[in-house]
């Protein structure tokens, strides 16, 4: 494994631990030419910052089962044949005393180096984690981690202000007896003024905590898509909810389920900070990110001409490529369907590409949960730059490709998320699927030699004059072709 500043051109895998203040974690991604997702995600609650409040150093207990999981994280790296690995600390090593002792320690025992981010370059790739999925990202970003509680804010993807306040989760829970959290969370939030300028706008919260928070507030309002990331929120439903998080008492903290007991620990106070921020920003929406300071960190090192691809489209080129059968290109289905969607505008035209890129996905699945075993693949994949709506408008024209029951309880849930222009939307590009890929096989350069024109109360798909109608015809063809006009209302006419 190589330990340069820059990933390797070539497709391999990188590496990423993660020395926070609750957690050690490493976090394999697959990187070919593309922004990669994770592909191993393994964390030890070592909990280094815990006791740092009255003693000023790292908790022992905590320095050992570090030692030991860097040891596991690093062997584990080389057995995976890991190309570029990354060590990280932030908060909790960057502020004990004796935080250099535990760098100099893993130098000796392991020959790495680790990077101790300072406050404001922690910031920063959090920041940067969160623009991966959300470029244009406009208001305030917020990572709580257990040691700090890092802040920036973006004027539409650009870095303005930066700060970091001791507000970690776990050094609030050891200041607790000390005096009111209240006080102490609002004059340290109350440092920062520039935070007031997120009012009307966006605070994008980051962090294990915050995404401890947001499985809660999912499964508390009922929201039927289970996926932490973009997952939002109005301002007021989330002030009611922290609110009451933060004042449970240990006995209804153990009722919750899908939180480790550890973190449940410290939970209310994570609440209790995000309330506070929620109450001096006053933004109009509180979204959940799942990328953070390691994708910041992946993103900062990856080559220029790969940091500004659309993520969502790099991601779905990379998995069409690995899981396609006959390399059919999204491309050659999104400019056949191109007919049918003369107004899209640019964010439609992305999504109906990642849909095309995708709708091979299921090929190997048993023909009897295809539509389902795909739906729940493209509905839970973890590509960044996703929306809860625009993940249920490709994973439904995905399940209505593979033939997927039109009143399934399956996807009636997630559908209740959809208006009935979006509805309408999944059916036209799902049918437009479904005929492209009979037509084809789903072989590449069959389809582009036919094409798709709008007539006068017809669908007509043209046929080369130079190649036999019978390569392109067929009984189900027809059908399909019938069943993709129609729900245009239109008749199917070939010539």
């Amino acid at each position: 494994m190589n330990s340069t500043s820059s990933l390797p051109r070539q497709p391999g895998k990188v590496a990423i631990v993660d020395i926070g203040s609750s957690t050690v974690r490493l976090v394999v991604y697959d990187a070919p030419l593309r922004l990669p997702i994770p592909m191993f995600n393994e964390k030890a609650q070592c909990e280094l910052a815990r006791g740092m409040a009255s003693t000023g150093k790292l908790n022992p207990d905590g320095v050992v089962l570090a030692l030991s999981s860097l040891s596991r994280f690093i062997n584990l790296s080389a057995a995976m044949s890991v190309e570029h690995l990354e060590l990280v600390a932030t908060a909790a090593v960057r502020d004990a005393t004796d935080g250099p002792d535990f760098v100099a320690e893993v130098k000796r025992r392991f020959g790495r180096d680790i990077q101790v981010l300072s406050g404001e370059e922690e910031a920063r790739m959090a920041a940067m984690g969160l623009l991966s999925g959300v470029p244009l990202a406009d208001g305030l970003v917020g990572d709580l981690g257990g040691g700090s509680l890092d802040l920036v804010s973006l004027d539409h993807g650009n870095f303005g202000e930066q700060g970091t306040l001791p507000l970690g989760h776990l050094r609030l829970a050891e200041a607790a007896s000390s005096g009111s959290l209240k006080d102490i969370i609002e004059q340290a939030i109350d440092s920062l003024p520039w935070i007031g300028k997120a009012k009307g706008r966006t605070l994008y919260a980051i962090g294990g905590s915050c995404r401890a928070l947001a499985r809660i507030l999912i499964d508390q309002m009922g929201h039927p898509l289970h996926v932490v990331d973009n997952f939002t929120i109005r301002r007021a439903d989330a002030l009611r909810l922290t609110r009451m998080i933060a004042g449970l008492s240990h006995d209804s903290l153990e009722g919750i389920t899908g939180v480790p007991k550890r973190r449940l620990e410290t939970l209310p106070y994570a609440a209790m900070v995000l309330e506070a921020l929620l109450k001096t920003a006053k933004p109009e929406e509180l979204v959940f990110s799942g990328f953070g300071m390691r994708e910041g960190k992946l993103l900062d090192t990856l080559p220029k001409e790969l940091r500004h691809q659309d993520p969502l489209i790099s991601a779905s080129i990379g998995f069409a490529e690995r899981t396609g059968r006959f390399a059919i290109r999204g491309e050659e289905i999104l400019e056949w369907m191109s007919p049918l969607f003369s107004d899209e505008s640019a964010s439609e035209k992305r999504l109906r590409l990642a849909a095309c890129l995708l709708s091979d996905i299921g090929w190997n699945e048993h023909p009897d949960y295809r539509a389902e075993h795909a739906f729940h693949r493209v509905l839970r994949i973890p590509f960044a730059g996703l929306t809860h709506q625009q993940r249920v408008l490709i994973a439904d024209a995905i399940y209505v490709r593979y033939n997927g029951e039109a009143d399934s309880k399956l996807v009636a849930p997630v559908r209740g998320l959809l208006d009935a222009g979006q509805l309408a939307w999944v059916r036209v590009v799902g049918f437009g699927l479904r005929l492209a890929h009979t037509i084809s096989g789903s072989a590449p350069d069959v389809l582009s030699k036919t094409r798709l024109k709008l007539g006068s109360n017809k669908l007509i798909l043209e046929l080369p004059d130079d190649l036999p109608n019978e390569l392109f015809v067929s009984e189900t063809v027809e059908r399909r072709l019938k069943t993709l006009a129609r729900c245009l209302d239109l008749k199917g006419k070939f010539a």
